[in-house]
């Protein structure tokens, strides 16, 4: 958010999405013990909930011209 309000968008854009989608592959893989609380939900929902968020933050930021 440092690099956003910094005026350097893009940067701090790709540096939000590109996490929750290395956080999406992570979920898939990683057994329920390590996840701790964060395992509430479903292992397919959270993974397809991170990706979604993801692929859409990196998408738009990419979309927008610079």
């Amino acid at each position: 958010m440092a690099l956003v309000a910094d005026d350097y968008w893009r940067r701090g854009l790709l540096g939000m999405g590109i996490p929750l989608l290395g956080a999406a592959a992570l979920r898939l893989v990683l057994p329920a013990r390590f996840m701790g609380s964060l395992a509430v939900r479903g292992r397919v929902f959270d993974a397809a909930w991170l990706s979604g968020l993801g692929v859409a933050i990196v998408g738009l930021t990419l979309a927008v011209p610079g």
